[in-house]
């Protein structure tokens, strides 16, 4: 029982995929943040040209 254990708190091969999911999960939200962000800019360029256009 207790090499069981112990065998169960050392292996390692579920923290590889605990470390990808949240580097994953940084990259969305950071890619999120930054296509929202440049998004509303976007629209707000193009909102003033097609104003001063008129």
């Amino acid at each position: 029982m207790g090499y069981s254990l112990r065998n169960l708190w050392s292996d390692q091969e579920g923290q590889d995929i605990a470390e990808y999911s949240v580097m994953l999960a940084v990259i969305l939200v950071i890619a999120v943040g930054t296509i929202r962000l440049i998004g509303s800019n976007a629209s707000n360029v193009f909102s003033q040209v097609g104003s001063s256009i008129q």
